[in-house]
């Protein structure tokens, strides 16, 4: 069993990283926290590993800012599994995100071990090792951690450095590791990405609707974004999308009615209920209508048929790439390929080149 050392000052912190500061070629990274009752993920623990070298450090008990600094000066890969929610947990420490990111779960895919792989699966099939898993959803603020979660914990990162050894020597065998690397630098600059500012994009069923009530939808959620934001609280306890369509296509006439139909929400006190009606009341901006997206309707006729040829082109590819389907081409990315006759964002890059030159003419 490998030993970690419990970090809870600056001045330890800064040992740990002195240690390494000059021969670490990749540091593997994890994080527990918990977002039951906020919107912003609150850090627990950072793990942090240079091969066989843990650290655990608390940020319950002081600030590790000196992670930024040393990152970014070191040459050394970021090792992670499935990074996109650590990301975010470590945003205030890496606003920029990690740098050089080495995420293990995409290279699984991109290596042939399949899609979504789980960290316990990965280690399983290349390193023969079972790691435990009954603590995941433990309480990770408290202190001092149960004997389970500190083995827990230093399991989570204790073997990224050898799986970083394997993965990299097939994504070369493969061919693959410039493409994996595109991909990483891509999930690594979503922290730096500011609020969705189209977000009844995502809710489907108002695509046959008025323009202006669309408009409203979307005024609606981008006001429970940002109140979000500011009281640090789940989007659902201040209104839930049920509350934003129904508010959207019947305005309320009065703060009465508004109070009644949107009675018994956690976080909606009288002062936010208020804030919301003097928001109702405002006029939608003309330009702020216009440039309302309107949501994608559901595929049917020439559109449908276009989807499904499309989809088994990307299938086929898919197969002489020997790649997940998923990871070559999301569903959601045909769709707005299609209701936009755009190439979509999230197919730039390596994808553009492989699979433009086969889905383009099926759009006519």
């Amino acid at each position: 069993m490998s030993q970690a050392q419990w970090i809870d000052s600056p001045g330890r912190l800064q040992e740990w990283v002195d240690r390494h500061a000059s021969t670490a070629h990749a540091i593997g990274m994890d994080t527990e926290f918990v977002r039951e009752s906020t919107f912003f993920p609150k850090l627990a623990l950072i793990q942090m590993a240079v091969a066989t070298d843990v650290a655990l450090v608390d940020p319950l008990a002081f600030a590790p800012t000196v992670i930024e600094g040393w990152l970014g000066q070191s040459t050394g890969a970021v090792l992670m599994h499935s990074a996109s929610e650590d990301i975010e947990a470590l945003r205030t420490l890496l606003p920029e995100g990690p740098p050089r990111l080495f995420d293990t779960q995409i290279a699984a895919a991109f290596v042939g071990l399949g899609a979504g792989v789980g960290y316990q699966k990965l280690v399983a099939a290349l390193l023969a090792i079972d790691l435990p898993k009954d603590v995941t959803r433990s309480d990770w603020t408290r202190r001092p951690l149960s004997d389970a979660q500190h083995a827990y914990a230093v399991q989570d990162v204790v073997h990224l450095a050898v799986l970083h050894d394997q993965l990299t020597a097939r994504l070369h065998a493969r061919g693959y590791f410039e493409w994996f690397v595109e991909d990483c630098a891509r999930l690594a600059r979503r922290a730096q990405s500011a609020a969705d500012l189209q977000p009844q994009l995502g809710l489907r069923g108002a695509a046959s609707w008025p323009l202006a009530a669309i408009a409203r939808l979307r005024d609606l959620l981008l006001w429970r974004e940002a109140a979000a934001r500011r009281h640090d609280v789940p989007r659902g306890w201040l209104l839930r999308d049920e509350h934003c369509i129904d508010l959207a296509l019947d305005p309320p006439a009065d703060a009465a009615t508004l109070e009644a139909r949107t009675r018994g929400q956690r976080s909606l006190r009288h002062a936010l209920r208020m804030e919301l009606w003097s928001h109702l009341q405002q006029r939608l901006d003309d330009d702020f209508v216009r440039a309302t997206l309107r949501p994608d309707e559901p595929l049917k006729g020439a559109r449908r048929h276009a989807f499904d040829a499309m989809r088994a082109r990307v299938d086929a590819e898919a197969a002489r790439l020997d790649l997940p389907p998923g990871l070559l081409c999301p569903r959601r990315a045909l769709e707005r390929y299609i209701a936009a006759r755009e190439w979509p964002a999230e197919l730039d890059g390596w994808r553009r080149g492989v699979l433009e030159p086969a889905l383009a003419p099926l759009l006519d």
